[in-house]
């Protein structure tokens, strides 16, 4: 009874922004318990080796290269996943970037480019799929946002005002589709070791800051999302709606 509350098997994911990063291995995550992920990134060549790795490893992996802020290519994509493939029945909006510069440096291409694949993908990408879970009356999207929607740091304002956004984003989609048996929650992770941060973990003043302001005293493990995921797109979490779970370590916690 208990596996089946939390079961995914055989459910198709579709995990935005997963050939690398977190994407990637919370994508590692749902294919070792069973489900049918599809993998989607816009380097078609580490997209085609993040699937050979996965299936290598016996995980049910597709992988889709679109890019998540042009609706046209969205689109088609969606129709290829639930034509060939069958339903979606989670959606990982996860495609993330960062262009870091002081506010009143920041070119507003940077501002545009943050906002559009980090916020405003999320909402093209999930009004594609939520049309066929509507028809279902049934289906589950997690948004990735980050502890940057709540609190700031100098040079990343675009990346806070669309994860803050995205936030929102969460609580607006809950309340318009929940009628239609569909939940909608996020995840919000705090400072782990990615590619991506490499750069940050490598800087002692700033790994030092980090390990001072989080209670566990470490960063974050990618494979430490996992179990928040699974979580949120089984039957387990069929009534959280609207809801953010924040992975930080307990850095919200105190002060």
């Amino acid at each position: 009874m208990i596996e089946q509350l939390f079961s995914v098997r055989n459910k198709i994911v579709l995990i935005t922004g997963s050939s690398r990063g977190l994407g990637f291995t919370l994508a590692q995550g749902f294919a070792r318990c069973g489900a049918r992920v599809v993998l989607n990134g816009v380097d078609r060549e580490r997209l085609t080796r993040a699937v050979e790795e996965l299936r290598g490893a016996g995980g049910a992996v597709e992988g889709l290269a679109f890019d998540v802020s042009e609706p046209d290519e969205v689109e088609r994509a969606v129709q290829d996943i639930e034509q060939n493939l069958g339903p979606i029945a989670v959606l990982i909006n996860n495609a993330g970037i960062h262009r870091r510069a002081p506010m009143d440096e920041m070119s507003l291409n940077d501002w545009q480019k943050v906002l559009d694949v980090n916020l405003t993908s999320a909402f093209i990408v999930a009004r594609a799929v939520v049309k066929h879970m509507k028809t279902r009356r049934q289906g589950k999207i997690i948004n990735i946002t980050s502890l940057n929607a709540e609190m700031a740091r100098p040079t990343i304002g675009n990346y806070c005002a669309a994860k803050g956004g995205l936030k929102m984003l969460t609580k607006a989609m809950a309340t318009e589709w929940g009628q239609y048996n569909i939940n909608v929650n996020a995840i919000g992770p705090g400072y782990f070791i990615t590619d991506l941060t490499r750069k940050l973990v490598e800087d002692p003043e700033f790994d030092a800051w980090v390990k001072k302001e989080v209670p566990l005293a470490r960063w974050g493990k990618p494979e430490e999302l996992i179990g928040t995921a699974i979580y949120l797109a089984s039957d387990a979490s069929n009534y959280v709606q609207g809801f953010t779970v924040y992975v930080d370590g307990g850095w919200q916690a105190c002060l």
